[in-house]
């Protein structure tokens, strides 16, 4: 019961990481946000934004394996 707790948790947290990121990189290029933000048409956060939805697929992930592994 715990564990799949925690799975389901991981994945929603993974996904709003996901998501997070996702909109971090299309401000880095320009696509969304005002051109006041500080990460409007920044490289830097395009890396950020990267590294970010790759904590994220990696959470979202485990929080799957988990939620599989207390259905069994």
């Amino acid at each position: 019961m715990k564990l799949k707790y925690i799975g389901r948790s991981s994945g929603v947290a993974g996904l709003i990481l996901i998501i997070l990121g996702i909109i971090f990189t299309l401000q880095s290029k320009r696509i969304v946000g005002p051109s006041s933000s500080f990460m409007f048409s920044n490289p830097d956060w395009t890396m950020n934004g990267s590294v970010v939805i790759g904590v994220g697929v990696f959470i979202f992930v485990l929080g799957i394996i988990l939620w599989r592994i207390s259905s069994e």
